[in-house]
């Protein structure tokens, strides 16, 4: 049923929604708000192309980058949970070959915050080896950190989802794509793929990349920035490719729409349980991402962070409705948000790229509509 769900007292979001499409800002997008486990916004307009010839219709799925990111820390968060992952134990402990090069001592918690010094590869990596799973662990695994694990936060945009991923590959004995889709996806019937099957290709939105000089790592001369963004290189018309869209991108790669995102994380909103009733996560299992590991300002983004296990947490760059809200935004300016105190959920997946890779005006005006409807509730 190609029904959108818009609850009168939200109208105003929609007003927000037409006007980053009427002005030109959005192209193509979703967004869509969750509470107490009860969808009260779902919205989509605008086109799926550059051309505009196809219209972005309910089921019109994106990359959305770096919001991926938090389909993996959920894998992980619910593999801790039933006891098969201990965040305080050496990566090593699951993954021995990880212990070459002084990082004996590095703790799966240092990977779900960014804190793990492995912000890029060493070695040099072409584009298609982020297709070739064995190579970019292996050589992860090889390699000295940048940085004193666990000392300072430094954005892992590509690396941390094959680091997770492959504990998550030990513990699990299968991909974290399989472990998401078994788990979360299936059972929810979630249009969020980590590695998307062919079959749904016609289904994909095309990215339109940032202006001119906003692409990731334009304009630094830090070498640390350097190496993250150009080894290899991030090309956002590889996101229209079968091979990127076919493989497990665990940072970056995960196709979906702001329902997919939203309908998921309830699961983090609710206390464990899905909007479908069913419980995913105990309590204590899901509170867990909000668990300082390290704040400071990020040696790659530049900005002040506060990272939980696996999620940004209050009190950084980005603005949150309280204490127990988490988030996470991808390249370009898809956004997910999470307030576990208000049982909340808002996210927004656009196609038209701009120059963030932590959210921008538009997700946010749609998430200050929601809040001032909110707000005048309590």
């Amino acid at each position: 049923m190609n029904k959108k769900i818009l609850q009168p007292e939200f109208a105003s979001v929609q007003g927000v929604f037409d006007q980053n499409l009427e002005s030109g800002a959005d192209l193509g997008a979703s967004f869509c708000a969750t509470r107490n486990g009860e969808t009260v916004v779902d919205i989509w307009g605008g086109f799926a192309d550059k051309d505009q010839t196809i219209p972005w219709s309910r089921d019109t799925i994106v990359n959305v980058y770096s919001t991926t990111k938090t389909m993996t820390a959920l894998t992980a968060l619910l593999l801790a949970d039933r006891g098969a992952l201990d965040f305080d134990k050496p990566v090593a402990h699951y993954w021995p070959e990880f212990a070459a090069a002084g990082k004996a001592d590095v703790k799966v918690s240092h990977l779900m915050s960014h804190s793990s010094g492995l912000s890029g590869w060493r070695e040099p990596m072409s584009a298609d080896d982020l297709y070739d799973w064995e190579k970019a662990t292996s050589l992860l695994a090889a390699q000295a950190p940048y940085w004193e694990p666990g000392t300072a936060p430094g954005y892992h945009a590509v690396t941390q989802g094959y680091l997770v991923g492959e504990v998550i590959r030990r513990v699990a004995g299968k991909t974290v794509g399989t472990v998401f889709r078994e788990e979360f996806a299936q059972p929810l019937g979630a249009d969020f793929h980590i590695g998307l099957a062919a079959s749904e290709d016609h289904r994909v939105a095309e990215l339109i990349p940032p202006p001119r000089g906003g692409a990731i790592g334009e304009g630094t001369t830090s070498d640390l920035i350097v190496n993250m963004a150009s080894n290899p290189g991030i090309n956002v018309h590889a996101t229209r490719t079968r091979e990127w869209r076919g493989a497990e991108i665990p940072a970056a790669g995960g196709t979906g729409n702001a329902r997919s995102v939203a309908e998921i994380h309830t699961i983090m909103a609710n206390g464990g349980m899905g909007r479908d009733g069913r419980r995913y996560l105990t309590e204590a299992g899901v509170r867990r991402a909000l668990e300082l590991q390290i704040a400071g300002t990020d040696m790659i983004l530049g900005n002040p962070v506060r990272y939980g296990m696996g999620f940004g947490l209050n009190g950084g760059a980005v603005p949150l409705p309280s204490d127990e809200s988490i988030y996470w935004g991808g390249y370009g300016g898809s956004l997910i948000v999470i307030d576990m105190k208000a049982r909340t959920t808002f996210s927004y997946v656009m196609n038209k790229m701009a120059s963030t890779t932590a959210g921008d005006t538009r997700g946010f005006g749609l998430l200050m509509a929601m809040w001032t409807v909110l707000g005048a509730q309590a």
